[in-house]
């Protein structure tokens, strides 16, 4: 085998390893949700509505559908319709994208689909390793999102934060969080408010997942009591058959 040969081998077996350290930066948390917790999903919703839908819409998600989380279409127009949309409207915004690419430099993306795009764990970490920057623009910068162009919109809620990184054994960082302002929840609470919130961008990137996983508990159930009759056929069928 020559040279050259071996040296691509070598380069497509490693080009996996390669691909998996590039990747690796700030660990993420696994997120606590529960699709089936319904007092979460509406808190969630309440968060959205009051400081993510000013940006970011989830133009494919319909008001009336979080009839689905246990509230009246009453309790949907008096709490999370804060604008003139009606009921049976999508979850837009007013914000147009050339406006917002000239606020923040990029414009805010739509998050009907983000909880499957990213993960709870990556939503969940992202939203929790917020920290002041001045060298950015926006005066913020995100642990797991480096340089994003996204304020820290639920400060007043998580305070102020510094993030110093030194380098740990074996050349890993080590990430050191200090407190500069409190915010107006504890660490205890804006985790349950961001676990919330994403439970519920989760729940809007796939509404049915929850009756979907129930059907398909029961198709399986009846799928397998069908596999007994049919094999007690095949047996009857081939009994005198040697």
């Amino acid at each position: 085998m020559s040279r050259a040969v071996r040296a691509l081998l070598l380069a497509v077996l490693l080009a996996p390893l390669a691909a998996l350290a590039a990747e690796e930066g700030y660990r993420l948390d696994h997120a606590p949700i529960d699709p089936k917790d319904l007092v979460s999903l509406q808190a969630g919703a309440r968060t959205f509505v009051n400081y993510c839908l000013t940006c970011h819409g989830a133009q494919h998600m319909r008001y009336n559908r979080l009839v689905d989380l246990g509230l009246t279409e009453s309790e949907i127009r008096n709490n999370l319709i804060l604008t003139g949309d009606k009921i049976g409207g999508t979850m837009t915004v007013a914000l147009r994208p050339a406006d917002g690419k000239a606020f923040f430099g990029v414009a805010p993306p739509d998050l009907t689909l983000i909880g499957r795009s990213r993960g709870a764990d990556w939503l969940y970490t992202y939203l929790r390793t917020f920290y002041r920057d001045p060298k950015a623009a926006t005066g913020w910068n995100n642990a797991v999102f480096p340089r994003v162009a996204m304020p820290h919109v639920l400060w007043q809620l998580q305070g102020e934060r510094s993030l110093e990184v030194k380098e740990g054994e074996h050349g890993t960082p080590e990430y050191e969080w200090k407190q500069i302002v409190p915010g107006t929840q504890s660490e205890v609470q804006y985790d349950t408010t961001v676990r919330d919130l994403v439970n519920f961008l989760v729940y809007v990137a796939e509404p049915a997942a929850t009756e979907r996983q129930r059907i398909g508990i029961v198709v399986l159930f009846v799928l397998g009591i069908l596999f007994i009759f049919a094999y007690a056929l095949k047996k009857e069928y081939w009994k005198d058959v040697h």
